[in-house]
């Protein structure tokens, strides 16, 4: 089983990296940083899978990002967030 690296309260950054091909990692969210809510597990990389290609486990993590860091014109309220789980290879420490 895979140990995790990040904890709950970690700050972090989405890896900006533009590979092509089936990646599970919005693009709106690359660069972006935000804050490890909770460690969902580890899953097998529903990336390298989709390709029917062999893989390895990945930990999954459920990250918060605030709206106006992610959207440039966000125009709502400074407490908006957005919640998405990232694999544990998008996410650097920050």
């Amino acid at each position: 089983m895979l140990s995790m690296f990040f904890r709950s309260g970690d700050k972090v950054r989405v890896r900006e990296d533009f590979p092509i091909g089936h990646f599970r990692t919005p693009v709106y969210i690359r660069g972006c940083e935000g804050e490890v809510m909770v460690y969902l597990g580890t899953f097998l990389n529903p990336e390298t899978l989709a390709y029917n290609l062999q893989t390895k486990p990945c930990a999954l993590y459920k990250v918060r990002f605030n709206q106006r860091d992610v959207w440039q014109d966000y125009e709502g309220s400074s407490e908006d967030t957005i919640v998405l789980d990232i694999y544990e290879h998008w996410l650097e420490e920050v």
